[in-house]
């Protein structure tokens, strides 16, 4: 493990389905780890990877992320809002599912969430979003890879 790496994976970790698979990356990489969650949540006791609990509220943890993402950086969220604020800061962005966003997807990705959301207000009854699949762990795995490879390689 490079302590001294530039790089760091911070994860919006309150319902982060794939922090196991984050942590191996990350070891085999050479990266750092940051969880950040709003209450207590158990994290590998290893010096490359840091807790940070944020107090509650709204937005709170994003905000945290928000504020420090920047080109050096892969954040791993669901959360849409947050992704395109990483992105507009130069972050790659991954969700737990392995879908990249980028500045090409996060626009379309907005849109979706605000109209699902409007549709939810007005009484629609929407699906949800589908259940976690192997899939989509090995779909995370390369998408994160993938990213932690352009930026060792752009650095």
């Amino acid at each position: 493990m490079d302590a001294s790496s530039p790089l760091v994976i911070y994860v919006d970790a309150d319902a982060c389905p794939v922090k196991d698979e984050v942590y191996k990356v990350a070891q085999r990489r050479g990266v750092r780890v940051v969880v950040v969650a709003n209450s207590f949540i158990a994290v590998p006791r290893e010096p490359w990877i840091e807790r940070i609990i944020v107090g509650a509220g709204l937005d709170v943890a994003d905000d945290w992320i928000a504020e420090r993402a920047g080109p050096l950086s892969v954040v791993v969220t669901a959360d849409v809002p947050l992704a395109s604020r990483c992105v507009k800061a130069g972050a790659a962005v991954i969700s737990p599912t392995g879908r990249a966003f980028t500045e090409a997807s996060i626009g379309m990705a907005l849109a979706t969430r605000d109209l699902m959301t409007d549709l939810r207000a007005a009484g629609a009854i929407t699906s949800g979003p589908k259940p976690f699949a192997a899939r989509d762990r090995s779909s995370f795995l390369s998408a994160l890879d993938l990213a932690l490879v352009r930026l060792q390689r752009a650095r």
